[in-house]
Parts: structure tokens; C-alpha cells; sequence
């Protein structure tokens, strides 16, 4: 190959354009610290004329807090390996301060450079980051150790058939809750650390999360416990450069609440069974003893006839106020937003008031099931009216946005028996079925409410202690 190519090393034109443009700022300075020489990039970098710094001792423009770790990395350039590296805040022209990082290499026996030759850059965004980095992961270090939930970190490597996860780091409320340790997970798989079985389900959860790109929430089965079995779960993926490189689980232990659910199916499922043994195993030979009755009453005259027959449309009602107590007292799973002065209308309207008044906030709504719930107004009204007189007042209305209260201006409950008139088979009517009230409680409770029975001033010094509640209130004189 014929021709020649200029030697880079023995052209100044090019090392002298290359120092210029530099984003970097090339300093020499004397072992005293004394500058002897600053690249004109000092200008774009840190606002000063070259000949403003030559001369002067490198370390005035270093911060006072930064000056000895300046000093070690000179020291360390000088007696060491003959190089170092520091990070200082630097003055600039302005007066402002910026991260320097320098890079010091001892030059003293090259006869051009003599001395230490220093390359700087500006770190100030860098340093910013890091900063902020260091904020975050005080707050995640905070967060972890104090959040009630339960989390878990894993990360995630692609294999040939999928991911393989493996635990990273236990939050001291996991820990806590399922006595497993960081210590002991770091490093393993689900199947590791718990058996083949449960591992491999929830792997399977995890790939699941890996595979839709997003977080995803279900509930889980993980026994650790006896008081720790049942979990609802979160699972978030952290994505590195577009790809899934760990998940992030966030777990809380709702045992106890899968438990309730369950003894709440049950007992739902008891009361469906008892409603049906009265439905057909009580009530309909009682419908046939009755017309029986009715049938044996057109054909003689006696008077047996006509007191069993009160006794069989007594042993009716109750039947009937049974099967409604047993029904209406199954737990609401579904409510409905309800027009509360709607449905206060319908209730007035089914009951005969008499000459009875009624008087109901307007603009009220709360949720709940409407059918029930009118069925519990119906009761109140007809028992205010009952006991009240026909031209009683009821009043309806919210409770200090805690709840409904209900007033008459009847002669009220006496005190000692406001403690049993929510009881099944309290009746202060010789032919009542003493249900009317504990319907109304039990309906109250599917809901997750409270049933109370108060006199005037006693609901109004208690409206504050009756958070989320339904309140029944009998005064004897309303104001």
C-alpha cells in the first residue's frame, strides 16, 4: 500500500482543537496547588477566562466542606498509584456552586506538562440523580418497614421454556405474618421455598404478571399459618429497558374475613332451611287445619270450634312472622343506591295510618336492599301507629349523617323494657306476635347496621358514638 498518513501524536493544531472543544475542563496545576494552565472549555463549563484562574491556588474555589477530599486525591495522585479521582463542588463564576468530578493523573516528570493534569467534567445532573435516588430509597426503606401489607420482591430471569423468579427480599410485616425470612428466601424459588405444588401455583400467577405487562390482583390460598391461610394479592412488574426484571407483590391476610364469608354462607344456608321447613313442613298442614276448621264451623255451632280456630290463625301469624324473621335475616351482599323519601312514601302508603301524620327528610339516599328495607319501615310505621294512636306524628330523617333515625309522638316505651323489645316474643299487645321490632333488628343487621332503641334526649347526647349506625328512636314527647 503506497501513500502516508500524518502521525496524530506530532500535530498540536489537533491536540490543541481537541482540548478546545473538550467537554471536559483540562487544569494543570503545581504540587503547591498553584494553576499553571486552563483549557478554554473552562469558559462553557464554569463561566471563567483562563487567565482568571492561572495563578491562583485550585483549592479557593473548592467548596470548605469538599477541601480535604480534594486534598486526599491529590495526595492519593501523588504518593499512589499516580492517579485519582475526585468529587467536589467547584465555584463558578457566578458565584453558584456545581459538581465537579475530577480525574487527577501526576504528570511532574513529563517536561511539557509538569505537574498534576486534572480532567473535570460537570456531574450536577448526575449528582441531582443520585440525590434523588437516595431520597427515593429512604422513602422505599421507610415505606417497607413500616406498611401493614405484606411485600415481596422477586426478580425475574427469562429461561427457555418461560421465567424462573426468585425472592429477593421480604418486607418485616411478611415476615411477621408468615415467619419466613429474607435470609432464608434470598436467592430461591417459589417452588424452594415452599413445596413443588404450591411453589408451581404461584409461579404460575407471577408468569402471569410477567406475561400481561401490568399488575394484576386475585386471591390466593398460602397456608403459613393457622391464622394466616387465605391472602389477596397484588402483583406489580418493574420493567428495566422494556423488559420485566422483577415483580413486586403486595399481600394482605384476610383469613379472618374468608372465614366470616364462609360462616356467613352457612348461615345464610341454615336460615334457607329453616324458612323451608316452615314454609312447607309447618305451614301447609296448618293451611289445611285451618280450612278444616272454617269447614267444621259452617256445619256446627260450637264453641271449641271458634277458639281453635283463634288459636290456628294465632299459630298462622306467628308462622308467617317466623318465616319473614328467618328470611329477611339472611346478610346483604348486594345494596342499591335508594331514594330514601321514595321509598318512606311507599311504606306510608302501605300501612293504614289513620289520621296518622308523617314527616321525612327530603333529599336523603343511602344503599341497601329496597325490598327489605321497606319491609323494616312498614313495620316501624305500623308499630308507631299501633302503640301511638291514630293520629300519632312520625318523624324520618338522618341522624348527624351517621344514620336514619325513626320518632313518634306516642307515649313511647317504657324505660325498662327498651332493652327487650327488640327480642324475639316481646309484645306489649295481648294478640301480637312479638316479632314487628325483631324483624326490624335483623333486617338492620344484614345490613351491617345497628338497631337501637333511645328516648329523645338520649339519642340526641349520643348521635356521636353512632358511626354507620340505624337508629330506632321512641321519644314519648317530640321536639
Amino acid at each position: 500500500m503506497c501513500g502516508s498518513q500524518s502521525d496524530g501524536g506530532s500535530n498540536p493544531e489537533l491536540h490543541q482543537r481537541i482540548v478546545e472543544q473538550s467537554t471536559d475542563v483540562a487544569t494543570i496545576f503545581a504540587a503547591d496547588g498553584t494553576i499553571t494552565y486552563v483549557s478554554p472549555s473552562v469558559r462553557r463549563i464554569l463561566g471563567y477566562d483562563p487567565a482568571d484562574l492561572i495563578g491562583n491556588q485550585g483549592y479557593e474555589y473548592v467548596h470548605p466542606d469538599d477541601r480535604e477530599a480534594n486534598a486526599n486525591a491529590v495526595e492519593r495522585a501523588l504518593d499512589g498509584d499516580g492517579s485519582a479521582v475526585a468529587e467536589v463542588r467547584f465555584k463558578r463564576a457566578d458565584g453558584t456552586w456545581c459538581w465537579i468530578e475530577s480525574t487527577l493523573r501526576d504528570h511532574r516528570d513529563d517536561p511539557v506538562i509538569d505537574g498534576i493534569l486534572g480532567m473535570s467534567r460537570d456531574i450536577s445532573d448526575r449528582k441531582a440523580k443520585e440525590q434523588e435516588y437516595r431520597q427515593l430509597a429512604t422513602e422505599y426503606e421507610t415505606f417497607l418497614e413500616n406498611v401493614a401489607d405484606a411485600i415481596f420482591l422477586l426478580s425475574v430471569r427469562p429461561t427457555e421454556t418461560g421465567y424462573s423468579f426468585e425472592f429477593e427480599r421480604l418486607s418485616p410485616s411478611y415476615e411477621e405474618q408468615t415467619g419466613l425470612r429474607t435470609e432464608q428466601v434470598k436467592g430461591k424459588t417459589p417452588e424452594e421455598v415452599f413445596d413443588d405444588e404450591r411453589g408451581a401455583e404461584l409461579a404460575a400467577n407471577y408468569h402471569r404478571c410477567v406475561r400481561v405487562g401490568e399488575p394484576i390482583s386475585y386471591q390466593e390460598e398460602l397456608p403459613v399459618s393457622e391464622d394466616a391461610r387465605f391472602w389477596d394479592t397484588v402483583l406489580a412488574p418493574v420493567f428495566t429497558d422494556g423488559t420485566v426484571t422483577r415483580v413486586i407483590g403486595i399481600t394482605r391476610n384476610v383469613t379472618e374475613r374468608v372465614r366470616r364469608e364462609r360462616q356467613l354462607k352457612s348461615q345464610n344456608e341454615q336460615l334457607d332451611e329453616f324458612a323451608s321447613i316452615i314454609s312447607h313442613d309447618l305451614r301447609n298442614p296448618l293451611t289445611v287445619a285451618m280450612g278444616r276448621i272454617e269447614h267444621l264451623s259452617e256445619e256446627h255451632d260450637n264453641k271449641h270450634i271458634d277458639a281453635t280456630a283463634r288459636a290456628l290463625e294465632r299459630m298462622h301469624e306467628i308462622t308467617q312472622d317466623t318465616l319473614t324473621l328467618a328470611r329477611q335475616g339472611k346478610v346483604v351482599s348486594e345494596m342499591d343506591e335508594i331514594d330514601f323519601s321514595g321509598l318512606i312514601g311507599r311504606c306510608w302508603q302501605t300501612v293504614p295510618t289513620d289520621e296518622a301524620t308523617l314527616d321525612v327528610a327530603d333529599g336523603l339516599r343511602i344503599r341497601g336492599d329496597q325490598s327489605r328495607l321497606q319491609h323494616l319501615f312498614e313495620n316501624l310505621f305500623r308499630n308507631a301507629i299501633e302503640h301511638g294512636g291514630a293520629d300519632v306524628t312520625v318523624r324520618v330523617g338522618e341522624c348527624d349523617s351517621h344514620g336514619i333515625y325513626v320518632e313518634d309522638t306516642g307515649q313511647g316505651i317504657p324505660e325498662e323494657q327498651r332493652d327487650r323489645v327488640l327480642e324475639p316474643g316481646h309484645s306489649s299487645a295481648s294478640d301480637g306476635t312479638g316479632f314487628g321490632l325483631t324483624i326490624v333488628k335483623r333486617i338492620a343487621e344484614a345490613h351491617g347496621w345497628h338497631c337501637l332503641v333511645l328516648d329523645y334526649l338520649s339519642w340526641r347526647s349520643s348521635v356521636e358514638c353512632l358511626v354507620r349506625s340505624f337508629v330506632v328512636v321512641v321519644v314519648s314527647e317530640a321536639s
